[in-house]
């Protein structure tokens, strides 16, 4: 798995590259590929070198990892990427969920940083505990929103807060007892019913529009 590290502190870089390529879980090996000290140099090297995951700061010199994470994220729909930062600003996380990344956990929480990198690889979403403490206080969400209006049956339903739980389409498939190319085809439906992008969009309209 092929990693690329935006932080504009060398010394942080370093001891995330340390953390992911030192980790001894028996699974897929961790490669850092390349680190950048800011957004604009980001955005290009993730156009050279398409990593598998982004781990992105956000206050950086010349462009932040928010405003680089939109631009890679509305030229690469499928990219995978992690906010790790120090700051457990509501703004921030919100912004965040709206672009389309696929987690936002804090530097003190890096021991855990392998396995988020793993699950973010497997179609996953992560957020550090105290996000998720966060998350009912900073999402408006409406009311009335019904599921009839987007003809949403009650198996579509279920899929959707299976997503928004963070489940793989193979997990997702076992909850359901469906076949995985089933689970595929009932997101790709749930999605344009719905006009969405991915599953990470999905996950965030339930927290935003339906969960009460």
């Amino acid at each position: 798995m092929k990693v690329m590290i935006v932080d504009d502190d060398p010394l942080v870089s370093g001891a995330l590259k340390v953390i992911l390529e030192q980790d001894d879980a028996k699974k897929e090996s961790i490669e850092v590929i390349c680190t950048c000290s800011n957004g604009r140099d980001a955005i290009a090297k993730y156009d050279e070198l398409i990593p598998d995951v982004v781990l992105m700061d956000i206050r950086m010199d010349k462009m932040n990892g928010l405003d680089a994470a939109t631009a890679i994220i509305s030229k690469h729909s499928q990219a995978r990427i992690l906010f790790l930062t120090t700051f457990l600003d509501d703004e921030y996380i919100n912004k965040a969920l709206k672009i389309g990344s696929r987690g936002y956990i804090l530097k003190q929480d890096c021991a855990t940083l392998p396995s988020a990198v793993r699950a973010i690889y497997g179609e996953q979403i992560v957020f550090g505990g105290k996000i998720v403490e966060k998350l009912p206080d900073l999402i408006n969400r409406q009311e009335s929103f019904n599921y009839k209006d987007f003809d949403i049956t009650s198996k579509e339903i279920q899929l959707i807060e299976l997503v928004a739980d963070g489940l793989s389409n193979k997990e997702i498939a076992e909850k359901m007892f469906l076949g995985e190319g089933t689970v595929r085809n009932m997101m790709s439906t749930v999605l344009n019913k719905l006009g969405l992008r991915d599953r990470t969009q999905l996950a965030c309209f339930y927290y935003q529009k339906i969960k009460p």
